[in-house]
């Protein structure tokens, strides 16, 4: 194995049959070995490897399922990339090879490095990896896990959630697009809320950051109030220039109306949010729950 040294923020680490790229600072002293051998390096990634040493804490399910490894003073999440889709019953987890500048677990590490110098609240990159195979490659990345805290969808199966929690996970999502951040599947399992209500976003797989431009003035509006009891919310829809005062069922906003790629991710939201409503008691999310995110993703965007 061999350091290529800085690349992009990041340590590039040559392997047997590809490559790692890592934070010495977050990656620390591994195993109490100092020098990273090729398999010492493979290994990292392998859940079989912390399983044996006692460290492999939990594990999440699903496409996007994750191995927490508990190493101190930090637990750090373990995710092996998958697909979904129909594509997944032929390649469940090979990528067509363009090149490593497009290796989804690099360019997803160097995105969170880079939010992360922007202070938006993501998780820390620690090391990801690729290993090619002649026109196909597999990966993985290495974050630091966000202590305490559960995704929404957790904290929703539990209990209600607060009014002041729904106005600052709005806030959140408007910090990012104020940003130019393009979270591709924002969702109620990637965005994670702690005990003091604090709010984190996680899986930024194919996200990108975007230029913001320019916005109408002419606000965001929802049919959060013709909503049925369960919460059946329609994609957020943008009122024209010349629109009419919005009906009993509508609001509009004074907030800056978001670009089509924002109003994308807002519709992703809310159509995770619908999906998991079916599941829930009644009272713990519905037009009200919505109409609270909404107010606290306005009041971020008119700052």
């Amino acid at each position: 194995m061999t350091e290529d040294g800085g690349h992009r923020g990041g340590q590039r680490i040559a392997t047997a049959d590809g490559a790692m790229l890592a934070d010495p600072a977050s990656l620390g002293n591994v195993a109490g070995i100092e020098t990273l051998d090729d398999a010492l390096a493979q290994s990292l990634f392998d859940p079989g490897f912390w399983a044996a040493r006692g460290e492999l804490s939990d594990v999440t399910r699903g496409r996007g399922s994750a191995w927490f490894i508990s190493r101190a003073p930090h637990e750090w999440a373990l995710r092996h990339y998958r697909r979904g889709g129909l594509i997944a019953r032929l390649v469940a987890d090979r990528y067509v090879w363009a090149g490593e500048e497009r290796v989804r677990a690099f360019v997803e590490w160097r995105l969170l490095a880079a939010l992360r110098r922007l202070e938006l609240p993501v998780p820390q990159p620690v090391a990801a990896r690729y290993r090619r195979h002649g026109l196909l490659y597999r990966c993985d990345l290495i974050t630091l896990r966000i202590s305490g805290a559960e995704p929404l969808s957790v904290r929703l199966a539990m209990a209600a959630v607060p009014a002041a929690s729904w106005h600052e996970l709005g806030k959140t999502v408007a910090r990012l697009h104020a940003a130019g951040v393009d979270h591709a599947d924002l969702n109620a399992h990637n965005l994670l809320l702690d005990e003091a209500g604090a709010v984190s976003v996680i899986d930024f797989d194919r996200g990108k950051i975007r230029a913001v431009g320019s916005r109408s003035a002419t606000g965001l509006r929802c049919e959060a109030g013709s909503q049925g009891a369960r919460g059946s919310a329609q994609a957020p829809a943008p009122a024209s220039a010349t629109a009419p005062a919005p009906d009993a069922g509508m609001r509009s906003a004074s907030a800056l109306q978001p670009a089509a790629w924002m109003a994308r991710n807002i519709a992703r939201l809310r159509r995770s949010l619908d999906k998991i409503a079916a599941e829930l008691p009644v009272d713990r999310y519905g037009a009200r729950q919505w109409r609270w995110l909404l107010d606290g993703y306005e009041s971020a965007l008119r700052l």
